[in-house]
């Protein structure tokens, strides 16, 4: 790929960035596509991993790869300016970390290009928002157990979503003394049958969380909680501190997340008398080659064929799609043979919630 096309994937990525509230990481993705335009270390970093990496997701594995280092203490001239390894971003100056970052990246190939071959997991805690939010929709009552099924799952840390703090627009719910607290989680008041629902539902009895992913992560182990780590932006703070207790949630409560995709995943679930069965996923759809969605989509079928009064069943999805024809990230329901309903609308990251004022 020629180095002008990498270095709009690079520009393209800043500008998400830059509307995702990350002015530090919108500065050096420019600098960078100016490195990369200019044959600088960052393009010798995509050059020597090849053709295989130069996706979309290309400049985030850099991100990561370059951010792991500062994490580790491998670059501590970078550290100082990443708020999550210790030091502090000056918005006035956003260049400021640039020749730091652009020095790493010139004296750790072999570490960059190991990086630069692993996909971007950052397990976002804040989608729990929303799939607490699917959770109080779908289950009928508190006493029905739930059962968990997530596609795309990365390190399972959404699998433990009743055990985190939700508060915001009218609403709160979960344990106070959650080490993960999603606040500002409604912008402009929460619907009103959530609160309601909410107060039907004072806890949630889980009782089998598994998830699969194609390469899931392990976020009790030292390198599976570095990649979390180095995957969230690092001038979020608030993100950080949601993963890292989500962490320590996970040390407590079990969860399962099995190497497959999620055709295959689906093939072996089957519905349970007594309980509620949910499928959930957020953001990955993208992620996964056509055919094997489509696959993905007839055991979702197959299973809402077979939901009953006694063995219930639900599809919680958070996915970017366009509603008559505005683009956003939506969260929607379906129960069951019901039809699909559209809850929420959501800032990427699941943190605020919007009520559109319509379905549900």
């Amino acid at each position: 790929m020629p180095r002008e096309d990498v270095a709009l994937l690079f520009l393209r990525q800043a500008t998400a960035c830059e509307l995702l509230d990350s002015p530090l990481y919108a500065a050096l993705l420019r600098r960078a596509a100016e490195d990369i335009r200019e044959g600088g270390p960052c393009a010798t970093a995509v050059a020597r991993y090849g053709e295989a990496a130069l996706d979309d997701a290309l400049p985030l594995r850099l991100l990561g790869a370059v951010h792991a280092l500062a994490l580790t203490g491998r670059a501590p001239a970078l550290a100082a300016h990443y708020p999550s390894a210790g030091g502090a971003f000056d918005p006035g100056e956003p260049d400021a970390a640039w020749p730091a970052f652009r020095e790493a990246v010139a004296r750790e190939p072999e570490w960059i290009t190991s990086w630069l071959s692993r996909p971007p997991q950052t397990n976002e805690v804040g989608r729990s928002n929303l799939l607490l939010t699917g959770l109080l929709h779908a289950v009928p009552a508190a006493q029905r157990p739930v059962r968990l099924f997530e596609l795309g799952s990365s390190a399972g840390l959404n699998l433990r979503v009743e055990q985190f703090r939700y508060e915001g627009g009218g609403f709160a719910w979960g344990p106070p003394d959650s080490p993960v607290r999603l606040t500002g989680a409604w912008e402009g008041g929460a619907p009103g049958w959530l609160p309601e629902a909410a107060a039907r539902h004072p806890a949630l009895r889980i009782v089998e969380r598994r998830g699969c992913d194609p390469d899931p992560i392990d976020p009790l182990g030292a390198e599976g909680a570095l990649a979390l780590r180095a995957y969230v932006w690092p001038d979020q703070e608030g993100r950080m501190r949601r993963l890292e207790g989500a962490i320590q949630v996970a040390a407590k409560v079990p969860a399962t997340v099995e190497a497959a995709g999620a055709d295959e995943f689906l093939g072996a679930v089957e519905l349970e008398p007594g309980t509620v069965t949910v499928v959930w996923h957020s953001v990955m759809r993208q992620y996964v080659p056509a055919a094997r969605w489509a696959a993905a989509e007839a055991e979702l079928a197959r299973l809402a064929a077979a939901a009953t009064p006694e063995a219930g069943f639900a599809h919680i999805a958070f996915e970017p799609r366009a509603v008559r024809g505005k683009p956003g990230f939506w969260l929607s329901v379906r129960s069951g043979r019901e039809p699909e309903r559209l809850l929420a609308l959501a800032h990427p990251h699941g943190v605020p919630a919007r009520w559109p004022g319509d379905g549900g």
